[in-house]
């Protein structure tokens, strides 16, 4: 957003580093504790079967690289959702 005009056009920012949906989910089930199931289901006719983001772009034009690692990203989700829902359920008093 903050780029100059002679920059434009979709610029891919993620992580390169490839992870699976199923282990993304594995992670966060274990991170959580949760006992939820992990369900499958058919892929839709065009969803990619790879999940890597060339940010080569982003790196050359930006000078931007992905600073958090993955465990500590959803540690900070985690905790983030917990202490909005713990906000929601508390009594007003």
């Amino acid at each position: 957003m903050n780029s100059s005009d002679e920059i434009s056009g979709p610029i891919n920012i993620g992580n390169p580093n490839e992870i699976s949906i199923q282990q993304l989910a594995e992670r966060i089930i274990d991170l959580t504790g949760s006992r939820s199931q992990i369900v499958f289901h058919p892929l839709p006719q065009d969803d990619p079967l790879r999940r890597r983001p060339d940010v080569s772009r982003a790196r050359s034009d930006l000078g931007w690289e992905p600073r958090v690692a993955l465990d500590d990203g959803l540690m900070q989700t985690i905790a983030y959702f917990e202490d909005l829902l713990a906000r929601h359920n508390s009594p007003v008093g």
